[in-house]
């Protein structure tokens, strides 16, 4: 597998599990990272790896996180992923597996609520890999104004924007 390929990959993995979530989450792809692989020695092998993320927009209540990835967690055994790690932190959990082509994902519950997928290729060989295409997002969704969106993941009293830091950011 070359790293085009592991990336594409990642990126079907990523958006079949969120495709599993019912009811659906809004999301916005995350970072994209192609880093060297290295020996004990920190030289490069001559691999890379394809890293891929997605931001979850959604909010995900306190009361409802834990069924939240529940719903993951089942998908991802379904599919058979091994589950390698459960943090079952009522504010922050995490869920990691290792899919049966050795890609480990990742999904965590971080701050307010919001949820974030990690796809990472094992090393394949190297070779030109292009950036995955961004949706167009509206000015006039919630997203660009700092806000989320709610769905039945949502609390009743879950905020909806982020307050504007004391920078005006």
């Amino acid at each position: 597998m070359n790293m085009q390929q592991a990336g594409d990959l990642a990126e079907k993995i990523r958006e079949d599990t969120r495709a599993a979530i019912k009811p659906g989450v809004e999301a916005r792809r995350g970072p994209s990272n192609d880093p060297i692989c290295t020996d004990f020695k920190n030289d490069a092998t001559g691999t890379d790896q394809a890293i891929r993320g997605r931001y979850v927009m959604t909010v995900i209540s306190a009361e409802r996180r834990g069924s939240f990835m529940g719903v993951v967690k089942r998908y991802w055994k379904k599919e058979g992923y091994e589950i390698t790690t459960v943090r079952p932190n009522n504010e922050k959990p995490a869920i990691f597996a290792r899919t049966p082509e050795g890609f480990q994902v990742t999904v965590k519950i971080g701050r307010e609520g919001q949820a974030f997928f990690t796809v990472s290729s094992p090393c394949v060989t190297e070779s030109g890999v292009t950036e995955p295409p961004r949706e167009p997002i509206d000015p006039n969704s919630p997203g660009p104004r700092g806000c989320r969106t709610s769905s039945p993941h949502s609390g009743p009293r879950t905020p909806r924007c982020r307050r504007p830091s004391a920078d005006g950011g």
